[in-house]
């Protein structure tokens, strides 16, 4: 009887576990759609969701219940560390390890432009500086043991690139601070990370009796054991790459077959140094230069938020009532005074002195004191320890997970709502709105730059010929010149200034790989391009999948729209509506008019593609079509009275 009893208990947790594991990649990837539905950090969305499925169905379950509910309740209820047993903490590490690489593949030191000076302080000085600091936070306001408190001040270093780009995006920064705030993230990821390893090394040497100096020869060690493995892991593959000793489809599996193993082999030999290795892997790889380097790292960034959004939930979902009370009762206070101190004492501090000198002014060193949100790393790296202090026998490596749920939430919700009024009150706002990229300099192209500032959207023009950018200069565009597809525009090209992408060259090819690049991005429902095709057949164009989404509502050619320009069409901004609608438009203005844009009554832009001319109703519309009459006199007439309406590459209002 007992023993079917077991086998019954035992049945019905393995047949719930397919349901969580489906469950967690649920809530993680939704959490994330539903973050970028809202532009709201998907950290916050993600820690709502493995509380309601963690804590929170835990805590209903210990009332009475029906037992249809409960049954029904049950295997939705999360609890991890039980549902996975001893799988649990290897899994949690191989998912690190994965995303430090990420973190560290993500790092080409070249990249790091004007703000290289700024970074380089904040991490080799602020970092140290930040640690101490930290430590002595947790070792007097929450009363950790000294080496515990090690761990925790050096792990809170960090700041979560996760968190920070959308922040960025949302804030739209001058320059120079957003990429500080950038680069400092993907920099302090593997660095926090390592300050955690190595006061977690401290506390395993100690309670094995080395002596100091064996302590400190042995943290040399297994840092230099973990450096080596990894460049050299780095060099083996890229080496492997560049000789075509891998095909293309295997490259990425490869590489995430080798992360986990040489984490696994690091670890065996030198406990916790695979943090370390596969940190220093993909920094290496990184600033080597190999075919497929970009594929790569999308196919990395991928399996990232994969992996990200699972432990977050997970992590989440570990925390008992008994955590949750110690937060939010009044023994929470010394898990908020930490919070406060760490936000409005040790970052500024480390901040203020690591910069002096560093090319940052005043007013930047402020707003980056203030922004720094702590990410998933952080949680993650914490779970991931909190679990090993525990296995030695400290007790207080419970409390590492709860201050860092803490300290995460308190600076992302702290960054969500203050990143952009802080920007604006120091005049480090670049401007709102939807910004649009014209890639090519021609008379069409600028015509529809000038139109759209006419309308008050921000318009940056690229092209790689100088004096083909004149007549943009001279219309007071802001503009760049150069390759936008090169290495060098991936840090000078300001990609804050932009949301939407117009691909205007006489080459469909070029149109098509700049799309390609900037659509994963973006979004491709945000990059749009001139065809050069007067077909849309893919068995002689270039496929659908390869280009971005056609201009203008007829999807005419470059030669077309280009043939119509010099015949006298202009563009023109209409207000549709209900009085004047879009069939007035065409009934003024011609069938065969191209319509560009609407802007929606709420400001948002939208592009028109082929058979979507109902986008338009009830929007302010911007069309391509023939000047009439009329217009010719009213331009002339502005012309005379030193108006703005009748340059060459103006727009006729309605």
């Amino acid at each position: 009887m007992i023993l079917a009893s077991a086998a019954d208990g035992a049945h019905h947790v393995a047949s719930a576990l397919p349901i969580k594991i489906a469950l967690i990649g649920a809530l993680g990837i939704g959490a994330q759609w539903l973050a970028w539905k809202l532009q709201r950090p998907a950290i916050v969305l993600m820690a709502v969701a493995g509380l309601i499925f963690g804590p929170l169905l835990g805590a209903l379950l210990s009332l009475d219940l029906p037992g249809a509910i409960r049954n029904f309740i049950e295997p939705l209820r999360l609890d991890p560390v039980n549902d996975f047993g001893e799988v649990y903490r290897p899994a949690i590490g191989l998912a690190v390890a994965i995303i430090l690489f990420e973190g560290g593949l993500n790092l080409r030191f070249k990249d790091l432009g004007d703000a290289k000076s700024a970074v380089m302080r904040m991490v080799f000085l602020g970092g140290p500086i930040a640690w101490v600091l930290g430590a002595a936070a947790a070792y007097y306001i929450v009363g950790l043991p000294f080496l515990v408190a090690v761990m925790v001040g050096g792990l809170f270093v960090v700041t979560g690139p996760t968190v920070i780009m959308p922040l960025l995006r949302q804030a739209h920064l001058k320059h120079r601070p957003a990429n500080v705030l950038k680069w400092e993230g993907i920099v302090n990821d593997p660095v926090g990370a390592l300050f955690a390893v190595i006061g977690y090394k401290i506390i395993v040497f100690q309670m094995t009796g080395t002596g100091a100096l064996g302590i400190f020869g042995l943290l040399a060690f297994a840092s230099i054991f973990g450096v080596i493995v990894g460049i050299a892991s780095a060099w083996v593959l890229t080496r492997a790459f560049k000789n075509g000793l891998v095909p293309e489809y295997l490259k990425a599996p490869v590489v995430t077959a080798w992360v986990l193993a040489v984490y696994v082999l690091s670890n065996q030999i030198a406990d916790e140094t695979g943090l370390l290795t596969v940190t220093a892997m993909g920094m290496a790889m990184a600033n080597m230069k190999f075919a497929a380097a970009v594929e790569m790292r999308r196919f990395k960034e991928t399996i990232t938020i994969i992996l990200v959004s699972g432990v977050f939930v997970m992590l989440t979902a570990t925390l008992t009532p008994e955590v949750l009370g110690l937060m939010f009762s009044r023994g929470g206070l010394v898990v908020w005074g930490f919070v406060l101190v760490m936000m409005l004492f040790v970052r500024p501090i480390a901040v203020m002195l690591s910069t002096l000198w560093s090319g940052l002014d005043w007013r930047e060193s402020v707003l980056v004191s203030f922004i720094a949100p702590r990410g998933i790393v952080a949680v993650a790296v914490a779970g991931l320890f909190a679990a090993e202090l525990q296995a030695l026998g400290l007790a207080e490596g419970a409390l590492f997970v709860p201050l860092a749920f803490a300290l995460v939430g308190a600076t992302v919700l702290f960054a969500g709502f203050f990143i952009g009024p802080l920007a604006k009150a120091l005049g480090l706002s670049a401007g709102g709105g939807d910004g649009v990229l014209i890639v090519g300099a021609n008379p069409w192209s600028l015509g529809l730059a000038k139109a759209l500032k006419d309308m008050g959207v921000s318009v940056l023009v690229a092209d790689t010929n100088w004096r083909r950018l004149r007549a943009a200069r001279l219309d007071g565009h802001e503009v760049f010149y150069g390759e936008v597809l090169s290495e060098k525009a991936d840090y000078s090209l300001d990609h804050s200034k932009f949301n939407y992408i117009v691909a205007a060259t006489p080459n469909d090819a070029y149109n098509s790989l700049v799309s390609v690049e900037f659509g994963p991005e973006l979004g491709r429902d945000r990059v749009y391009q001139i065809t050069n095709t007067e077909s849309d057949d893919e068995d002689i164009g270039i496929a659908y999948t390869s280009r971005g989404r056609t201009l203008t509502s007829r999807g005419r050619t470059f030669d077309a729209l280009t043939r119509d320009w010099w015949s006298g069409w202009r563009f023109r901004v209409t207000k549709l509506s209900d009085e004047y609608t879009l069939d007035d438009l065409f009934r003024d203005r011609g069938n065969n008019l191209d319509l560009i844009l609407a802007r929606t009554p709420e400001g948002a832009l939208k592009f028109i593609q082929p058979g979507d001319e109902a986008a338009a109703k009830g929007a302010t519309v911007l069309s391509f079509c023939p000047a009439t009459d009329q217009d010719v006199t009213r331009g002339e007439g502005a012309k005379r009275a030193g108006g703005a309406l009748a340059g060459p590459t103006g727009a006729l209002p309605s």
